[in-house]
């Protein structure tokens, strides 16, 4: 870390500057997959569903973008950091923090194509890694082990 204005972010290492480059790309080919599905390509798979099922497929649909999105801007602040064009302490405030997820209905989306359901899956598995990340992030500014961090979120999930 360097000095003072690192403090309260992770660390400015190669590894996570690596990291959030290879989440950036994974993030911009999913959204470029998911954009290519849900507007021409499952077109067939969507209009060979019932109705409520149809709604579910468009509602799930914004429901990917919508994580992809705060996905992709998150990752876009942490590589502005790593660049030195935001200061590490602005990328720790609360607006700049991974915007929440909209919850997808496991059973709605038990109904959907598999292509769909795939993306949906893909999405959420995304969100979920950088939600992680930036789990971690705010548990090194506010001060918490890692260790700490890492043995309460251990606990929550039992």
């Amino acid at each position: 870390m360097r000095g003072a204005e690192t403090r309260g972010a992770l660390p400015d290492s190669r590894i996570h500057r690596r990291l959030i480059d290879v989440l950036y790309v994974d993030a911009m080919v999913l959204a470029d997959e998911a954009r290519s599905y849900f507007d021409d390509g499952g077109r067939a798979d969507r209009e060979a569903l019932p109705p409520l099922a149809r709604v579910a497929f468009s509602c799930e649909s914004l429901k990917v973008t919508t994580r992809l999105m705060h996905v992709i801007a998150w990752l876009l602040t942490q590589r502005a950091v790593s660049a030195g064009e935001m200061a590490p302490r602005d990328a720790l405030d609360p607006s700049r923090r991974l915007g929440p997820a909209p919850i997808s209905d496991a059973t709605a989306v038990a109904e959907l194509p598999a292509r769909a359901r795939a993306l949906i899956q893909s999405s959420a598995d995304l969100y979920r890694r950088v939600g992680l990340l930036d789990a971690a992030q705010a548990g090194v500014a506010a001060g918490q082990s890692p260790a700490r961090s890492m043995q309460e979120r251990l606990a929550t999930a039992f």
